[in-house]
Protein backbone atom coordinates (compact mmCIF):
# COMPACT_ATOMS: atom_id res chain seq x y z
CA UNK A 1 0.00 0.00 0.00
CA UNK A 2 2.83 2.38 0.81
CA UNK A 3 4.25 2.04 -2.71
CA UNK A 4 0.95 3.23 -4.18
CA UNK A 5 0.96 6.26 -1.86
CA UNK A 6 4.58 7.04 -2.76
CA UNK A 7 3.75 6.77 -6.47
CA UNK A 8 0.73 9.03 -6.04
CA UNK A 9 2.76 11.52 -4.00
CA UNK A 10 5.54 11.53 -6.61
CA UNK A 11 2.99 11.97 -9.43
CA UNK A 12 1.42 14.94 -7.58
CA UNK A 13 4.85 16.50 -7.02
CA UNK A 14 5.69 16.12 -10.72
CA UNK A 15 2.33 17.65 -11.65
CA UNK A 16 3.01 20.65 -9.40
CA UNK A 17 6.54 21.07 -10.78
CA UNK A 18 5.39 20.91 -14.40
CA UNK A 19 2.47 23.30 -13.94
CA UNK A 20 4.52 25.77 -11.92
CA UNK A 21 7.41 25.61 -14.38
CA UNK A 22 5.02 26.27 -17.27
CA UNK A 23 3.55 29.25 -15.39
CA UNK A 24 7.01 30.62 -14.65
CA UNK A 25 7.87 30.19 -18.33
CA UNK A 26 4.82 32.24 -19.22
CA UNK A 27 5.10 34.99 -16.59
CA UNK A 28 8.73 34.92 -15.39
CA UNK A 29 10.01 34.36 -11.88
CA UNK A 30 8.81 37.71 -10.61
CA UNK A 31 5.66 37.99 -12.73
CA UNK A 32 3.54 35.59 -10.70
CA UNK A 33 3.14 35.16 -6.94
CA UNK A 34 2.62 31.90 -5.09
CA UNK A 35 -1.15 32.34 -4.75
CA UNK A 36 -1.59 33.15 -8.45
CA UNK A 37 0.77 30.31 -9.33
CA UNK A 38 -1.26 27.86 -7.25
CA UNK A 39 -4.55 29.12 -8.71
CA UNK A 40 -3.25 28.87 -12.28
CA UNK A 41 -1.85 25.37 -11.64
CA UNK A 42 -5.07 24.17 -9.98
CA UNK A 43 -3.96 23.54 -6.40
CA UNK A 44 -3.63 25.51 -3.17
CA UNK A 45 -0.52 27.14 -1.76
CA UNK A 46 -0.43 24.64 1.11
CA UNK A 47 0.20 21.89 -1.47
CA UNK A 48 3.49 23.55 -2.38
CA UNK A 49 4.69 23.30 1.21
CA UNK A 50 3.77 19.62 1.36
CA UNK A 51 6.31 18.90 -1.36
CA UNK A 52 8.84 21.75 -1.21
CA UNK A 53 10.61 23.63 1.56
CA UNK A 54 9.77 27.00 0.03
CA UNK A 55 9.36 28.78 -3.30
CA UNK A 56 13.10 28.61 -4.00
CA UNK A 57 13.04 24.84 -3.54
CA UNK A 58 10.10 24.61 -5.92
CA UNK A 59 11.92 26.73 -8.53
CA UNK A 60 15.13 24.71 -8.27
CA UNK A 61 13.48 21.28 -8.37
CA UNK A 62 11.01 22.23 -11.10
CA UNK A 63 13.74 23.69 -13.29
CA UNK A 64 16.00 20.65 -12.87
CA UNK A 65 13.18 18.18 -13.51
CA UNK A 66 11.59 19.98 -16.46
CA UNK A 67 14.87 20.79 -18.20
CA UNK A 68 16.03 17.18 -17.84
CA UNK A 69 12.80 16.25 -19.64
CA UNK A 70 13.65 18.79 -22.36
CA UNK A 71 17.06 17.12 -22.78
CA UNK A 72 15.41 13.71 -23.05
CA UNK A 73 12.82 15.03 -25.49
CA UNK A 74 15.58 16.57 -27.58
CA UNK A 75 17.71 13.43 -27.65
CA UNK A 76 14.75 11.16 -28.35
CA UNK A 77 14.90 12.69 -31.83
CA UNK A 78 18.54 11.65 -32.21
CA UNK A 79 19.39 10.03 -35.53
CA UNK A 80 19.68 6.28 -35.94
CA UNK A 81 22.17 6.46 -38.81
CA UNK A 82 24.21 8.90 -40.88
CA UNK A 83 21.36 9.46 -43.34
CA UNK A 84 19.08 10.74 -40.54
CA UNK A 85 21.89 12.85 -39.09
CA UNK A 86 21.63 15.66 -41.65
CA UNK A 87 17.85 15.94 -41.35
CA UNK A 88 18.17 16.00 -37.55
CA UNK A 89 20.72 18.83 -37.69
CA UNK A 90 18.63 20.86 -40.13
CA UNK A 91 15.23 20.46 -38.44
CA UNK A 92 15.78 20.17 -34.70
CA UNK A 93 16.92 23.76 -34.01
CA UNK A 94 13.61 25.11 -35.34
CA UNK A 95 11.56 22.41 -33.62
CA UNK A 96 13.19 22.95 -30.23
CA UNK A 97 12.96 26.74 -30.49
CA UNK A 98 9.24 26.42 -31.11
CA UNK A 99 8.61 23.76 -28.49
CA UNK A 100 11.08 24.72 -25.74
CA UNK A 101 12.12 28.34 -26.29
CA UNK A 102 10.33 29.67 -23.19
CA UNK A 103 11.80 26.86 -21.11
CA UNK A 104 15.35 27.71 -22.17
CA UNK A 105 14.76 31.36 -21.29
CA UNK A 106 13.50 30.45 -17.84
CA UNK A 107 16.33 27.98 -17.27
CA UNK A 108 18.92 30.67 -17.93
CA UNK A 109 16.99 33.15 -15.79
CA UNK A 110 17.06 30.66 -12.92
CA UNK A 111 20.56 29.22 -13.27
CA UNK A 112 22.32 32.55 -13.83
CA UNK A 113 20.70 34.15 -10.78
CA UNK A 114 23.27 34.35 -7.95
CA UNK A 115 20.83 32.67 -5.56
CA UNK A 116 20.57 29.58 -7.79
CA UNK A 117 24.03 29.47 -9.36
CA UNK A 118 25.20 26.39 -7.44
CA UNK A 119 22.10 24.52 -8.64
CA UNK A 120 22.92 25.52 -12.19
CA UNK A 121 26.42 24.15 -11.76
CA UNK A 122 24.98 20.87 -10.46
CA UNK A 123 22.48 20.71 -13.31
CA UNK A 124 25.14 21.28 -15.96
CA UNK A 125 27.37 18.63 -14.38
CA UNK A 126 24.45 16.29 -14.98
CA UNK A 127 24.17 17.59 -18.54
CA UNK A 128 27.81 16.66 -19.12
CA UNK A 129 27.04 13.09 -18.04
CA UNK A 130 23.79 12.86 -20.04
CA UNK A 131 25.39 14.16 -23.23
CA UNK A 132 28.26 11.73 -22.84
CA UNK A 133 25.71 8.90 -22.57
CA UNK A 134 23.88 10.22 -25.65
CA UNK A 135 27.19 10.30 -27.52
CA UNK A 136 27.92 6.69 -26.51
CA UNK A 137 24.49 5.68 -27.85
CA UNK A 138 25.19 7.47 -31.13
CA UNK A 139 28.68 6.01 -31.58
CA UNK A 140 27.57 2.74 -33.17
CA UNK A 141 24.76 4.37 -35.13
CA UNK A 142 26.90 6.89 -36.98
CA UNK A 143 30.36 5.38 -36.63
CA UNK A 144 32.14 8.22 -34.85
CA UNK A 145 33.81 7.65 -31.45
CA UNK A 146 31.78 9.13 -28.63
CA UNK A 147 34.77 11.17 -27.43
CA UNK A 148 34.57 13.09 -30.71
CA UNK A 149 30.78 13.34 -30.59
CA UNK A 150 30.50 14.90 -27.11
CA UNK A 151 31.95 18.30 -28.07
CA UNK A 152 29.93 18.27 -31.30
CA UNK A 153 26.76 17.67 -29.29
CA UNK A 154 27.63 20.67 -27.14
CA UNK A 155 28.15 22.83 -30.22
CA UNK A 156 24.82 21.70 -31.62
CA UNK A 157 22.90 22.18 -28.37
CA UNK A 158 24.46 25.62 -27.81
CA UNK A 159 23.48 26.65 -31.33
CA UNK A 160 19.93 25.37 -30.81
CA UNK A 161 19.52 27.08 -27.44
CA UNK A 162 21.01 30.35 -28.71
CA UNK A 163 18.58 30.26 -31.62
CA UNK A 164 15.67 29.48 -29.29
CA UNK A 165 16.64 32.42 -27.07
CA UNK A 166 17.43 35.05 -29.69
CA UNK A 167 16.25 33.75 -33.09
CA UNK A 168 19.74 34.52 -34.36
CA UNK A 169 19.75 32.79 -37.75
CA UNK A 170 23.30 33.93 -38.59
CA UNK A 171 24.76 32.35 -35.44
CA UNK A 172 22.76 29.16 -35.99
CA UNK A 173 23.78 28.74 -39.62
CA UNK A 174 27.46 29.45 -38.93
CA UNK A 175 27.56 26.90 -36.09
CA UNK A 176 25.65 24.30 -38.11
CA UNK A 177 27.98 24.79 -41.08
CA UNK A 178 31.08 24.12 -38.96
CA UNK A 179 29.35 21.20 -37.24
CA UNK A 180 28.49 19.58 -40.56
CA UNK A 181 32.05 20.00 -41.83
CA UNK A 182 33.44 18.36 -38.70
CA UNK A 183 30.96 15.51 -38.96
CA UNK A 184 31.79 14.93 -42.63
CA UNK A 185 35.50 14.75 -41.79
CA UNK A 186 34.88 12.33 -38.93
CA UNK A 187 32.57 10.16 -41.04
CA UNK A 188 35.31 9.83 -43.68
CA UNK A 189 38.02 9.28 -41.05
CA UNK A 190 36.13 6.56 -39.15
CA UNK A 191 34.38 4.91 -42.08
CA UNK A 192 34.51 1.16 -41.59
Amino acid sequence: MRTVNEKARNAKKIDIMEKCFDSYCEFGLTGIGLQALANKAGFNVASIYQYFEDQDDLIVQATEYCMSKVDDDFMAKAPNDVEELWKFIDEVPYWTAQKHGKKYRLMYQVYTHPKYLKYGQQFFNGVDKRYTEYAKNLEDKIGIPYEKLVPLIFIFIRACVHFALFEDEFYLKSQISVLKEALEMFIIKYKK
